[in-house]
């Protein structure tokens, strides 16, 4: 039996079975410490280690949920402290010694304070500079492998048989079901959407070479189109509901725009859409994330296609107004009034 975490299979028992999981990243750290204590053998595969910090989660007070429900001012005031602490950790992503130096030592700690097996310890530190990948966050992760009936492997897999796996050094692991924490497709932009642009051009083609917009908002040749979550908008820091909030205040002035003055279209010029991105280029081949091999944060050529290159002020910042020089405008057609009958 396998299935992906994605599509996670409730009709399965896992109970005293003997699990295989593919990955360790974001997905199985939220479900291999549920799972772990009821199956009879656990077998973690793992490619490469991440760089996790504790969650710190906790179940909020009966006052606590009274006050952000009535008090608005203390649940926004709550909302902009949280803002400002994710918000501080920025500096990590532009390569800041200092910050990355003090988070590493802090991610670092939290395996040698749950693990004592210096091999395991030694495989759960990765080999790249802490931001470069998606920075996990989990407080039951590393308490999960120190479990007896629970095993990390980092062998590469040679093949699947029908009864188990077999690593590249010659180890064979009997399970009885293979669970696919793999990840996602996340730089193929809009799969398995089609849109098309003037001159039928289709969205796909245009961004053959990897996806690119104009304030991960707008694509030059496609009028009236208009995204959230686009390209290089996502974050390494700080919450993307911000990042949607802006965007959505955009759009917002656009459609209004185009209903006010009476446009029949608005279209991103190349040449904006296109200093835009060299721009911000030029930032990302500064960032940590440049800096490191492999992530879902690049496509397979390197390029980063998925991540802002600043902070969300300095997004804020660009996305408040609409800068109406970008873009082109189109005025509807004059239509002829018809004369109305009077009556006499």
């Amino acid at each position: 039996m396998t299935f992906h975490s994605a599509r996670w299979r409730r009709d399965v028992d896992l109970r005293g079975k003997h699990v295989a999981v593919i990955g360790n990243a974001a997905s199985a750290i939220q479900f291999v410490p549920q799972i772990a204590p009821s199956v009879e053998r656990l077998v973690i595969f793992q490619r490469s280690a991440n760089w996790m910090i504790a969650k710190n989660d906790r179940e909020y007070g009966a006052l606590e949920r009274w006050i952000f429900t009535h008090v608005a001012l203390v649940a926004r005031l709550y909302r902009w402290w949280l803002w400002f602490g994710y918000e501080s950790r920025f500096p990590i992503f532009r390569r800041n010694r200092l910050l990355s130096a003090l988070v590493t030592k802090y991610a670092d700690r939290a395996i040698r304070e749950h693990i004592t097996d210096p091999e395991l310890q030694r495989v759960l530190v990765p080999d790249y500079p802490i931001g470069g990948k998606r920075i996990l966050i989990s407080d039951d992760y590393y308490q999960t492998l120190t479990r007896p009936n629970v095993q990390v492997v980092t062998a590469p897999i040679e093949r699947v048989r029908a009864d188990g796996i077999a690593t590249r050094d010659g180890a064979s692991f009997p399970v009885d079901v293979i669970i696919l924490a793999t990840g996602f497709e996340s730089t193929s932009f809009l799969a398995p959407m089609h849109i098309e642009g003037t001159d039928g051009r289709s969205l796909n083609d245009a961004w053959a070479a990897g996806a690119e917009a104009y304030l991960g908002i707008s694509v030059a040749g496609f009028p009236n189109f208009f995204m959230l979550y686009g390209p290089n908008t996502n974050l390494g820091h700080n919450s993307i509901l911000f990042m949607l909030e802006c965007q959505v205040r955009y759009v917002i002035e656009c459609i209004q725009a185009l209903a006010s003055r009476r446009l029949k279209s608005l279209d991103v010029r190349p040449q904006a859409m296109q200093a835009y991105n060299a721009w911000l280029n030029r930032l990302l081949d500064t960032s940590v994330w440049a800096r490191t091999g492999k992530s879902w944060y690049k496509r397979a050529d390197g390029r980063i296609t998925n991540n802002w290159s600043g902070t969300t002020v300095e997004y804020w910042w660009r996305t408040r107004r609409v800068d109406w020089t970008a873009y082109r405008e189109e005025q509807r057609a004059a239509v002829a009034e018809t004369p109305i009958a009077k009556v006499a």
